[in-house]
């Protein structure tokens, strides 16, 4: 697999559980699924797994070289934990459109929080996969 682009972000949990505050589901919306918003929501702490995802969200978008202009949706991208902790990402749009224009295969996700901060790492990589074709996109699956 060949690096194609990485991304990194760090938010600061108290802004986002402002945001929130402020703003409530407008926020939620514009930034997160409604799934999305269900697994947060279910979380133990709440503000910091919406930030941690809205971080990895930030990085998946710096390792497709989309982090300025914005010419996406955030809802573009959505973020699912399986059981193991592996993140999966789907993407929509504009953002899998840039996707497949770089030839991007897989994703890969890190991230992690603490009360104060959150923070994300994304790969984008080429090349062969090891099983199967790419994903279906989430229209497809559900």
């Amino acid at each position: 697999m060949n690096v194609i682009g990485m991304g990194t972000a760090l938010l600061e949990c108290l802004r986002v559980r402002r945001l929130i505050e402020r703003h409530g589901e407008t926020f939620l919306m514009r930034v997160f699924t409604n799934r999305e918003i269900r697994a947060c929501q279910a979380a133990r702490h709440t503000a910091e797994a919406f930030a941690a995802r809205w971080a990895a969200k930030q990085a998946v978008l710096v390792s497709l070289s989309m982090g300025k202009p914005r010419t996406h949706l955030w809802t573009d991208l959505e973020l699912r934990a399986s059981p193991g902790g592996k993140v999966r990402v789907l993407l929509r749009g504009a953002v899998r459109d840039r996707a497949e224009q770089l030839q991007v295969r897989r994703l890969r996700v890190s991230l992690a929080y603490t009360r104060a901060y959150a923070t994300a790492t994304a790969l984008a990589l080429a090349g062969r996969r090891r099983h199967g074709p790419p994903p279906p996109s989430p229209e497809e699956k559900e």
